[in-house]
């Protein structure tokens, strides 16, 4: 057990620390201003820096390093802002994983060097209008005809909807009821019938362009299935790898909103010495400092322990928890100490503290890990019908 990072570690830590606050701090900016998503040219900038295949085998176009390496590369984005650490979260957590794991090699072969490069980036659409948590109900239905696969139906929430040139879609492959029928399959932007809602208008998060996704007989040759119905637990294994995504960023989040407190109560005086002199913010300071340390190794544990494999539901469902939850009183704490500056515009606490709530709805909400921590517990799952 030893809980210092590699010398190829630092050396990702340092090139994605540099990149980050050389290159992204005005890009963070203005994807906050507008709203939109990191430029393409952004995103192969990336990939040229190996930034989105960190965990994606060498075969692939990706660097074939560790999970955790991964991570460490996302939580220095995510630290200047989760809008331009987004691509890297898609490429080496999120739906490219799945494809990683789970996708016929043709499809690996097809898309998971684009993805590497910057060429591209794959996003996952999961969610619709009326189901959300219980997958297992989706709606959304894919026949397969011949060598074809025809949808129909309207996914929610998908971040990188209109934007991402790749989907992974969840989606119900076969007439039977519940966790049987549902699987996923792969499709890109630009398919017919395939077409998107306006951007949501989120608090936070700003430049994650989440928005509905409308398929009207859309179709895709029936190699282009993921998973086949009844797979579902192949894409949730999966899906584990995203949730320590969703931790890493808020984590990030976590880590930079206590760079910026540390900062100005060393700056900032008051009757005559600067704040971090006084015992009440000292205080908060430390508490911001263990949750950020705290959440780091859960996240790293459960990354390091699944790294010939993908993370354990329980490894990942504490570490997502706990890091939800520690990120939002981290940027309470620093928008606390810092004051009016805290809760200005002008100032990055403000901004922090809107992207820090989101983590604990997606990517499976805090309750429900919950729920899922206390079924690793026990052996068994709790039906929640």
């Amino acid at each position: 057990m030893d809980f210092e990072l590699s010398e190829q570690q630092r050396e990702f830590q340092q090139a994605a620390r540099r990149f980050a606050q050389q290159e992204l701090v005005a890009v963070a900016k203005e994807c906050e201003r507008t709203s939109e998503p990191v430029p393409d040219a952004v995103r192969r900038r990336m990939g040229e820096l190996g930034f989105l295949g960190v965990n994606i085998p060498q075969a692939y176009g990706g660097l074939g390093a560790g999970k955790v390496d991964a991570l460490i590369v996302l939580e220095e984005l995510a630290k200047v802002s989760p809008a331009v650490a987004f691509p890297v979260f898609e490429a080496n957590c999120g739906p490219a994983q799945t494809l990683l794991y789970c996708a016929p090699e043709h499809i690996r072969q097809r898309v998971l060097p684009r993805v590497c490069s910057g060429e591209m980036m794959v996003s996952v659409s999961m969610s619709e209008p009326d189901v959300g948590t219980a997958m297992t109900e989706l709606k959304t239905r894919a026949v397969i005809r011949g060598d074809r696969v025809v949808i129909n139906g309207v996914k929610r929430w998908c971040s990188g909807a209109g934007h991402a040139q790749g989907y992974v879609l969840y989606c119900r492959l076969a007439d039977k009821a519940g966790a049987a029928g549902v699987g996923a399959v792969y499709l890109e932007k630009g398919a017919k019938g395939l077409s998107f809602g306006r951007p949501e208008n989120f608090m936070g998060v700003r430049g994650f362009h989440n928005a509905e996704i409308y398929l009207d007989d859309v179709e895709v040759p029936v190699e282009d299935i993921v998973v086949p119905a009844g797979g579902i637990k192949d894409l949730m294994r999966t899906f584990n790898m995203e949730r320590l995504g969703n931790s890493t960023c808020a984590l990030g989040v976590a880590a930079g909103a206590l760079e910026v407190a540390l900062a100005y109560t060393q700056e900032r005086r008051q009757f005559g010495k600067p704040l971090v002199d006084f015992q009440a913010v000292q205080m908060r300071l430390a508490e911001m400092k263990i949750d950020v340390e705290a959440a780091r190794l859960l996240i790293h544990r459960a990354a390091q322990a699944a790294e010939n494999g993908l993370p354990s539901l329980l490894d990942t469902s504490v570490a997502k928890c706990f890091a939800n939850e520690a990120v939002r009183r981290v940027v309470a704490n620093g928008a606390q100490v810092m004051g009016a500056v805290g809760y200005s515009k002008d100032y990055p606490m403000e901004q922090k503290m809107r992207d820090a709530w989101v983590w604990g709805i997606g990517g499976g909400h805090i309750d429900l890990q919950k729920v899922n921590i206390a079924g690793e517990l026990v052996g068994r799952r709790f039906s929640q019908r």
